[in-house]
């Protein structure tokens, strides 16, 4: 498969809960890419992939008559598998070079799968490419080194260690700021802290950091 030098959004069967957020998250120039019952997503938006990845049991008769017409590539699996939908679509975007990755409708709905889903995102292989989990409301993402944060004031930006403590975090732009702290997983002082504006920088100096940043039009609940 060839991709553009653009994005691959790979459209996974999570839940969406604003489609028209989901929809904003959409370039001209990306490749859409329907992890099976992700193209139940595309199809909502009025859209097809370029490609469609997985055992495609979540897939009707018309639902591949569709895709067939529009000439997309299909790639079928057993249902019998090791891997995931997602993690195959995630293999194929980057056996094809792709560097830039954006898993939509990752989350939600079973547990263990939003859990493997952010799994699949702390693979040390995957350190030099932009992968990141986003539903148009909430965008998670692993931080090894450095990052920034764009968004809006009043934004809600948790950071959560992974497996182990995280050594040297500072922060610059949140709310409650860090200058080069350990933050522990089992303890919750990185959740709820606030953009103060449009951007904000996160640098650790050791461990790894799940970055989960709530966009202000989509708040709810915070921190009690």
């Amino acid at each position: 498969m060839n991709m553009p030098e653009n994005r691959a959004l790979i459209f996974a069967n999570g839940h969406l809960p604003d489609l028209e957020a989901a929809r904003r998250l959409i370039r001209p120039g990306d490749t859409l890419i329907a992890a099976d019952g992700g193209m139940r997503h595309l199809l909502a938006l009025g859209m097809l992939p370029s490609v469609v990845i997985g055992d495609l049991d979540s897939l009707t008769t018309d639902d591949r008559r569709q895709l067939e017409e529009s000439g997309a590539e299909i790639r079928q699996y057993p249902r019998d598998k090791d891997e995931t939908d997602l993690e195959l679509a995630l293999r194929l975007s980057l056996e094809a070079g792709q560097r830039s990755i954006l898993v939509v409708g990752g989350l939600g709905g079973r547990l263990d799968q939003s859990l493997g889903n952010l799994a699949l995102l702390t693979d040390p292989s995957l350190a030099k490419i932009d992968l990141r989990l986003d539903d148009g409301v909430e965008e998670a993402f692993f931080v090894r080194d450095r990052c920034e944060v764009r968004g809006r004031a009043g934004d809600i930006v948790s950071l959560l260690p992974w497996g182990s403590p995280a050594e040297g975090v500072t922060t610059d732009g949140l709310r409650w700021s860090l200058c080069s702290e350990r933050l522990y997983p089992d303890q919750t002082r990185g959740v709820s802290n606030e953009l103060l504006g449009e951007t904000a920088s996160i640098s650790i100096q050791s461990g790894l950091i799940l970055v989960i940043h709530r966009r202000q039009s989509s708040i709810v609940n915070r921190k009690s």
